[in-house]
């Protein structure tokens, strides 16, 4: 098996109404890989709509920001840096940027690839190519 050192330009990121995504390891890009892994940008105020994964478990690890977290439509929780969330396959669940700041989590599917498919399915979906960088726009702005 080739090892791999993941250059984070040599990336594509996903974008969407409510920040952004870019996925470091996935079957497919990544040789032998079998989970994807990634970085999720949660803008102020927004978040993850309800949703669940049928096919994969999901963890998140918060690197920075504040949120809410909901799990299996109980009442959502605070989350902070240096949390973990551990979704069971199929469970709903999500989350919502609370702060000013732009919110950074660490997430993990496992198996990766059918769930990134589906977030490319999104309507407010669109792809900034590897190399570049996302730009936001400043509400009213």
């Amino acid at each position: 098996m080739k090892l791999s050192q993941v250059d984070p330009h040599s990336r594509a990121t996903m974008t969407f109404d409510w920040g952004a995504v870019k996925w470091f390891v996935q079957p497919g890009t990544t040789p032998g890989a079998t989970l994807s892994f990634g970085e999720v940008v949660l803008n102020p105020g927004q978040g993850h709509d309800r949703h669940n994964h049928e096919t994969a478990e999901e963890v998140l690890y918060v690197l920075s920001g504040a949120g809410e977290q909901m799990l299996d439509d109980q009442e959502p929780f605070t989350v902070h840096p240096g949390d973990v969330i551990h979704v069971p396959k199929g469970m709903f669940h999500a989350t919502l940027n609370t702060g000013w700041a732009p919110m950074r989590l660490v997430a993990i599917y496992n198996p990766g690839g059918a769930e990134e498919r589906a977030l490319a399915q999104l309507p407010d979906f669109a792809e900034v190519p590897a190399g570049s960088v996302p730009t936001y726009v400043r509400p009213g702005g």
